[in-house]
């Protein structure tokens, strides 16, 4: 089937520069409040008094929330329009994320998580808004600018050090009679209010032209990309770059801790030396792959990213317990490589999409998007439970060297099915090598 067109599409380049701030911003303020519970999680277990699986089920729920309606939103997205999509999520998030911070029995805070995890869907959403303004050439780089919102991941983790400090912001009895609370309460009840403020900037700043690249078609049309096994391939893509991504920024941490011996607060510093290249590389990733096409800088990052971890998982001279990587710096320093190689992996991953199916952006990348995300759910408890078994920490990174090493094996095979067929074709119905298909 061929994909209608998009018509009506944008031109101006002012217009497209406030579509991509805007929704960079927004996605990151979602991106913090999606992962809140990695600032809160002490003071509320503190409070309230849950137990460690009752905490482990509000960081699960968040996750889930953010990821299984991926494929939904970038439908909605691109049927309603982007500018109007975002709209609607913010301020709907900004309702649960605010009575997060009223709650005071565990159920409440479960349908609250439940609630406000849905921010983790803006990805999807932004991805899709600004494929429908950005011309061709240039949506790498503009896809990889608005990805780098999820350095609010980092954010997070470096809130710990400032944690104590921001708690006595506000006093313990509140203001305005309670309706924005003191000590952890506080924290929520402002990102609550910075969504309603942003959703006002962007009703307010954004264009008011908002492309809806597949009003009028059927849904079985709007999902009919997502039969191609090229689909299911850029998904398994997607969980090494970025559902790794995901689920290394929150288990790093307690790795340092317990194999390392640092303090928490150092924990998080290390952890952040990983997700900043992980996030804000990514502008450099579309721009790369704008460039050199997605094929070539996927086949280096998977390369890069398989070396990496392979070291890695090497056993020290001295213990069997630590990596080669012997001293939390060292460590440290190959998790930044990786970091580098899924940062601009993201963006060069993401890329492939508008490339194939440029009328459907919303679907292919929510349905990449929703995978991705529910392997930073999923790797965590792998992770635990291969270091457990075989006892050495470092073995808990051969799932993530698996999956990147069949990751790099598919890519490399369909290239090389690529070359036997084209080499049987003549030279002039040859594809651009960055609109090949692999």
């Amino acid at each position: 089937m061929t994909n209608a067109p998009v018509s009506n599409e944008p031109t101006a380049t002012g217009d497209r520069r406030r579509v991509l701030w805007l929704s960079t911003i927004a996605f990151t303020l979602l991106f913090n409040v999606w992962l809140m519970l990695g600032v809160l999680g002490i003071p509320i277990r503190k409070a309230l008094e849950l137990s460690d699986a009752q905490f482990e089920w509000l960081i699960s729920t968040a996750i889930l929330a953010g990821a299984m309606l991926r494929l939904n939103f970038g439908i909605w997205a691109d049927r309603f329009g982007g500018r109007n999509t975002m709209v609607f999520l913010l301020l709907f998030c900004s309702i649960p994320t605010y009575l997060f911070s009223q709650a005071a029995s565990y159920p409440t805070l479960l349908v609250c998580t439940l609630l406000y995890g849905l921010a983790g869907n803006s990805f999807a959403v932004g991805i899709a808004w600004n494929s429908a303004w950005f011309p061709q050439q240039s949506k790498g780089t503009a896809l990889g600018i608005f990805g780098a919102g999820n350095v609010g991941a980092a954010g997070t983790k470096l809130l710990v050090l400032f944690v104590p400090t921001l708690l006595t912001l506000v006093p313990a009895g509140g203001w305005l009679g309670g309706w924005l609370p003191g000590g952890w309460r506080a924290i929520p009840a402002f990102y609550a209010i910075g969504l309603i403020v942003m959703a006002g900037l962007i009703v307010w700043l954004a264009p008011k032209t908002d492309p809806r690249p597949v009003q009028g078609r059927s849904l079985s049309e709007i999902l009919s990309p997502l039969r191609k096994i090229r689909v299911w391939r850029l998904s398994l893509y997607y969980v090494v770059v970025f559902g790794a991504y995901v689920a290394l920024s929150g288990w790093l941490p307690r790795y340092y801790v317990d194999t390392y011996g640092v303090s928490l607060q150092v924990a998080a510093l290390y952890t952040a030396t990983f997700i900043f290249p992980a996030s804000l590389l990514r502008p450099l990733g579309g721009w790369l792959s704008d460039r050199f096409g997605p094929r070539v800088v996927t086949y280096a990052v998977f390369l890069v990213m398989t070396v990496a971890l392979a070291l890695l998982m090497i056993p020290s001279g001295g213990s069997s317990s630590v990596s080669s990587a012997g001293s939390p710096g060292v460590f440290a320093a190959l998790l930044f490589v990786v970091g580098c190689g899924m940062g601009i992996g993201k963006a060069s991953v993401y890329k492939y999409i508008p490339d194939y199916f440029p009328d459907d952006v919303g679907a292919v990348g929510g349905l990449v998007g929703l995978l991705g995300a529910l392997g930073g759910f999923i790797l965590p408890p792998i992770f635990g439970l291969l270091g457990r078994w075989t006892g050495v920490p470092q073995m808990a990174f051969v799932a993530l060297l698996a999956l990147t090493a069949v990751s790099l094996a598919w890519l490399h095979v369909t290239v090389l099915g690529l070359r036997a067929a084209q080499s049987s074709e003549p030279a002039n119905t040859l594809a651009p090598a960055h609109l090949s298909p692999p």
